[in-house]
């Protein structure tokens, strides 16, 4: 079989690079390993994750917030199984629209493991062990990434786990331990800290969520604590025991002090992600990767010349929309367009409650810089709309540059954080200025009134309401 273009991996850089591929005319293959379509995201990430949170939100409201709305219900209890069960609902609602979009855009897709023969030949084996070849003038490599074990305690997918596995237990953790304070490990520990488990969290370096602005960090653990989370930072786990039921995690404070030992019945290892390419055959075509990624050039072209690659197996943050952003990218290069990618306004979101959400510069990269900026600020707490959402945790910070004005860095916490940013990343995409976003008119009373303030703090600190 003969393709334009084939894909290796369905997730959402994969799906999206076909279809942008088909709908600009090239006759376009995906290969997916497993059963269904959509890669980690739809199947055990993005979706799924957000489906138990919200899903624990509603508890925690129900349990904690109904009667000062004046709503008066018996004691809500947890149905875990249901609980479990909307999830892969959700789940495989979205993974049956991914299958749907292959067939509207004429895509074929191949279930199985695609690898090399040549630059032109893939080789696709099914899990039973059949195999078959396609040839092809252009591929995209969208294979993403896999959760990264603790070298000394990999996992066993009982009690030392991944956030595959915390996706599908089958009880209620007594003690969840997470190793790792960052978007995985603090949606994951909210989940399950809402609905009745004790949940400590174990991060090495000073902060949570360590690859966003500090202040998000200083934010975010003031209300983990609130929510019951005990976490130890700058501590290094030195040993991860699976006893039976029971796990026992050893850390220390990496600049010196006492351990500490800890005792639970499972242990979620959230320490990050690794590229994913074992078993593609790159050796075969003289790919050669680097610290386990892909090398590409600016136009997402690996070492040889019709092969691309795209997603969490090359460089940049390992998120899903930056993946489907590079897919685009590829598809409409392929087609002589000249599309681009502006990996500075690449938003960053955390699914707790508050949300987190980040765009641009933080405070600690512009101080490295030595760049002159000014910031503005504004609470939650001062935000009428908040008041009567009950949801007065959290601020937006605005960085800007201080002879220009033009916004740096939007940083949100707080209620609806996740889907505000995309007004933070517009304002950064024509280059607004702190003043342009606080002349706007924005609907009162919003969150978004927050963004407002925070751009007047910055200017000549002229915010309103504080």
């Amino acid at each position: 079989m003969q393709y334009n273009v084939t894909v290796i991996g369905s997730g959402p850089g994969g799906y999206v690079a076909a279809i942008r591929a088909a709908q600009l005319g090239f006759k376009t293959a995906i290969i997916e390993k497993y059963n269904t379509l959509g890669g980690t995201c739809l199947n055990v990430g993005c979706i799924p994750s957000k489906a138990l949170l919200d899903s624990s939100e509603h508890f925690a409201n129900a349990k904690d917030h109904f009667a000062e709305h004046g709503i008066d219900i018996p004691a809500p209890k947890v149905n875990f199984g249901q609980m479990i069960k909307r999830k892969g609902d959700v789940v495989k609602a979205n993974v049956d629209g991914i299958a749907y979009l292959m067939k509207k855009n004429k895509i074929d897709v191949h279930t199985g493991t695609g690898s090399f023969v040549d630059k032109n030949t893939i080789k696709i084996t099914t899990a039973d062990g059949k195999e078959s070849t396609i040839t092809t003038e252009k591929v995209i490599i969208a294979t993403g990434s896999k959760p990264t074990p603790l070298p000394f305690a990999p996992f066993d997918k009982k009690r030392i786990i991944s956030s595959t596995e915390a996706l599908e237990l089958k009880e209620i953790p007594k003690h969840l331990i997470v190793i790792g304070g960052g978007v995985i490990g603090m949606e994951l520990g909210s989940v399950y800290a809402r609905i009745g488990s004790k949940v400590t969290v174990v991060e090495f370096l000073d902060s949570l969520i360590p690859t966003m602005d500090s202040t998000m960090g200083k934010e975010l653990a003031r209300v983990a604590k609130k929510m019951g989370i005990e976490t130890y930072l700058g501590h290094k786990v030195t040993a991860v025991e699976s006893k039976g039921e029971e796990v026992l995690v050893k850390a220390e404070p990496k600049n010196g002090g006492n351990a500490i030992e800890l005792k639970g019945d499972y242990c979620l290892v959230s320490i990050g992600r690794r590229p994913y390419t074992d078993g593609l055959g790159l050796d075969k075509v003289g790919i050669q990767t680097e610290k386990g990624q892909i090398p590409v050039d600016n136009h997402l072209r690996t070492s040889v010349d019709n092969i691309y690659a795209i997603g969490d197996v090359v460089r940049g943050a390992m998120l899903a929309h930056k993946a489907e952003e590079e897919g685009v990218f590829v598809a409409e290069q392929l087609a002589g367009q000249k599309p681009h990618v502006n990996y500075n306004l690449i938003p960053g979101v955390v699914y707790t409650w508050p949300e987190v959400a980040s765009v641009g510069q933080t405070e600690d990269q512009l101080k490295q810089q030595g760049r002159a900026y000014k910031v503005g600020s504004f609470p939650y707490k001062a935000l009428g709309r908040a008041r009567a959402s009950m949801d007065t945790d959290g601020l937006v910070k605005i960085l800007a540059d201080k002879a220009t004005d033009e916004i740096l860095g939007v940083h949100i916490i707080g209620a609806r954080a996740a889907d505000m940013i995309a007004a933070g990343v517009t304002a950064m995409e024509f280059r607004a200025s702190a003043e342009d976003v606080a002349r706007m008119s924005h609907a009162h009373p919003t969150y978004m009134e927050a963004v407002k303030e925070a751009c007047l703090a910055a200017t000549e600190n002229r915010a309103i309401h504080m």
